[in-house]
């Protein structure tokens, strides 16, 4: 939304052109041109409907293998990745990258 503000501001406040506007913002002239023909919008039209994520079914189990980790010493800690081996065995078929994602986020 920043850049839609950005490009509007200098084609009718500093009154640059579309080619110029383009080489300072790095944008296409089409999506220049496109920006400006719709006076008024105040937000970009792009919506992402909400995905389940394959994590989410076992966000629970996680959180609670974590919070008992917290409780241990630190050398019989579980690491993230036998967390992601025992969560496969679980049933979980996403990838360690989403599984270190989340560990990180509430760590």
């Amino acid at each position: 939304m920043a850049t839609y503000a950005k490009v509007r501001r200098m084609r009718l406040r500093e009154g640059l052109s579309i080619s110029e506007i383009a080489r300072r913002t790095s944008l296409s002239r089409n999506t220049i041109k496109a920006w400006l023909r719709e006076p008024g919008r105040s937000e970009m039209k792009y919506r992402r409907e909400p995905v389940a994520k394959k994590l989410d079914a076992h966000v629970d189990w996680l959180r609670r293998a974590l919070e008992a980790d917290a409780r241990r010493p630190r050398k019989e800690r579980r690491t993230a990745l036998r967390l992601f081996a025992q969560l496969q065995a679980e049933g979980f078929t996403g990838s360690y990258s989403r599984v270190t994602a989340a560990i990180r986020s509430w760590r």
